[in-house]
């Protein structure tokens, strides 16, 4: 009785995990964004390519401005022609939309925010998404009286060739190489033996 009892149970746990399984497969849904780019490739190709613009470039036809602040300050003054697209919804799909209708239209979309630092993250996300039509203002944006002020920035270039630095780096990181433990150098003490004293006094 017990054993058919166990054979029991055995069925029908197994019946709910097919089941749990069978539901799992219907419902998986292929995750909207995925990364093009990995993070090594999107840095060689960062350090080596030209993704910055000056204020005094912005009338170019093709070029759509990005204000990836926040609404509030969007209102309180923005860049002429500039469309908002608040960093935290930059994935939203009619913003998505946007995007592919600007590379598609072979437009380049020009980041910017309150310094170039700040729109550093939204454009290594859309990079890293395929979008490769994109570019960084070198301005700061700041509030005098009410009003918007613009100012030009200079922002450091690395001397250095990093793409070069990086491939060395994959190279040297072998997984399987062996890796040479020195032992620490033991330290040998020698003890002498003691001598034996001869028996003292006697009859």
């Amino acid at each position: 009785m017990k054993e058919l009892e166990k054979i029991q149970n055995i069925s029908v746990a197994s019946t709910l995990f097919i089941l749990m399984v069978i539901i799992g497969l219907l419902t998986y849904k292929k995750p909207k964004n995925t990364f093009k780019l990995n993070t090594k490739t999107t840095l060689e190709n960062i350090t080596t390519g030209r993704f910055f613009v000056n204020q005094n470039n912005l009338d170019h036809p093709n070029y759509a401005l990005i204000d990836i602040r926040s609404p509030y300050e969007f209102q309180k003054g923005h860049l002429k022609n500039a469309k908002n697209i608040y960093t935290p919804e930059l994935l939203n799909d009619t913003h998505l939309d946007y995007f592919n209708s600007l590379k598609n239209q072979g437009k380049t979309a020009v980041l910017y925010g309150n310094n170039p630092e700040e729109a550093n993250a939204p454009f290594l996300v859309l990079y890293q998404l395929g979008y490769n039509n994109l570019k960084l203002l070198k301005a700061e944006q700041h509030y005098f009286q009410n009003k918007l002020i613009t100012t030009p920035v200079e922002v450091e270039s690395s001397q250095a060739d990093v793409a070069a630095f990086i491939k060395e780096s994959v190279k040297n990181s072998d997984a399987n190489a062996e890796i040479n433990v020195i032992s620490p150098i033991k330290k040998v003490i020698t003890v002498q033996p003691k001598k034996k004293k001869h028996a003292e006094g006697g009859c």
